[in-house]
């Protein structure tokens, strides 16, 4: 007998469309690949947070070598304060030193120790020794190797980063709304802390991933760019190409018209020229190496600011400044450019302590993404087994 019922009163029923086979595959992707590269991503990202603000802890950490500049003092040239430290230190080799500016110590690194030292730069006394191997060692060691061989370690941090890379695309789908309605747009951009955890626990993961997404994009390309050599040399090529430093070295700026006889001579001019002259930014702030027997040029390394830096490198007979040094970074080329503020848009410090701190809170974001994806997975997987019990009950 057929139904009476007029079509108004007949119930429609919705059918659930099956997801793409696209759809499918970006979903198996984001989970189970997600899984599988959850606690390398987790090691990288929580041992990043450390290491955004390794200069301003290791700065806290160096007030105990604090010192005053004397009325109308100047910093000692490096010859004078690596002769004052081996007078109290005879069996270091020290060749290079590191300023930090008026009224801090000047850091020297000896050849033949793994410790530091650190000296008064207007008496040259030894105020400390610290080993090279410090926490931020331990943590850059996390970082870049996962505590594993620089082999072995360095190639499963640069595939975790792609894939991590992969994983923020795929989850962008994931968390895009099928319907721009008020409702779906609060619920995709707000966390609702009132709700119960399962729910507070998923918006962590979509919202905070959502928001977390350009930064952590921008933290793992550049990190593809130091993991990979094909990927560094793509970006470069893409810009404009990098100067060859392996080409010839040549004079590009004709040195002193009068060159100390000695190499102590010729390091401390190089020094005054550096930091009176050729630097730009923080010019008291500089490293400079006496060079080695062999070597056929000087090292002195400028403009230390923001995540950027300067080499310089200098006739080791003329004091010319030679083809392989860096150009100034007004001057420099696109590609150039980049090789040099790669490590600056990695760790957040183009923008100062600003950019700093969104880097910290967007590198730990994604050190959390794994633990709450995790969770997700691990609340459906549980629902899908009661369903069964409760179904093998019923039958």
């Amino acid at each position: 007998m057929e139904n009476p019922a007029t079509p108004k009163e007949k119930r429609t029923i919705k059918t659930k469309s099956k997801p793409s086979w696209l759809r499918q595959f970006n979903d198996w992707f984001h989970l189970w690949i997600g899984i599988a590269a959850g606690i390398p991503v987790i090691i990288i990202s929580l041992t990043g947070c450390v290491l955004v603000f390794e200069s301003e802890i290791g700065a806290m950490l160096r007030t105990k070598y604090e010192v005053e500049r004397p009325a109308g003092a100047h910093l000692l040239p490096p010859s004078v304060v690596r002769a004052k430290v081996l007078e109290q230190l005879p069996d270091m080799q020290i060749r290079r030193l590191w300023y930090y500016g008026e009224g801090k110590t000047v850091r020297l690194s000896p050849d033949n120790s793994d410790s530091l030292i650190f000296a008064n730069p207007y008496t040259g006394k030894v105020l400390g020794m610290e080993d090279h191997e410090d926490i931020f060692e331990f943590f850059d060691e996390g970082h870049r190797h996962l505590w594993f061989s620089r082999e072995v370690g360095s190639k499963i941090v640069g595939w975790s980063t792609a894939i991590f890379v992969v994983l923020t695309i795929t989850g962008l789908v994931l968390w895009w709304p099928k319907n721009w309605t008020i409702r779906e747009l609060k619920q995709a951009f707000t966390i609702k802390w009132s709700a119960k955890f399962k729910r507070v626990n998923y918006d962590l993961h979509n919202v905070l991933g959502f928001y977390s997404m350009i930064i952590a994009l921008l933290m793992s390309f550049t990190g593809l760019m130091m993991s990979f050599r094909f990927v560094n040399k793509s970006v470069l090529d893409l810009l404009g190409g990098a100067t060859d430093r392996g080409a010839e070295v040549t004079a590009i700026e004709a040195g002193p018209t009068t060159v100390p006889v000695t190499m102590e001579g010729k390091v401390d001019l190089v020094w005054k020229l550096v930091t009176t002259e050729i630097g730009e930014f923080k010019k008291d702030e500089i490293s400079i190496h006496f060079p080695k027997e062999d070597a056929k040029w000087i090292y002195a390394c400028t403009d230390m600011y923001e995540g950027t830096w300067r080499e310089l490198n200098f006739d080791v007979n003329t004091l010319a400044l030679l083809s392989n040094s860096h150009a100034k970074i007004s001057e420099d080329t696109p590609a150039n450019w980049m090789r040099r503020s790669n490590l600056s848009l990695h760790v957040g410090t183009f923008g100062g302590l600003f950019t700093k701190w969104i880097f910290f809170f967007a590198s730990l974001i994604c050190g959390t993404l794994p633990i709450t994806g995790f969770y997700i997975w691990w609340g459906k997987r549980k629902k899908k087994t009661g369903r069964k019990v409760r179904t093998s009950a019923a039958g």
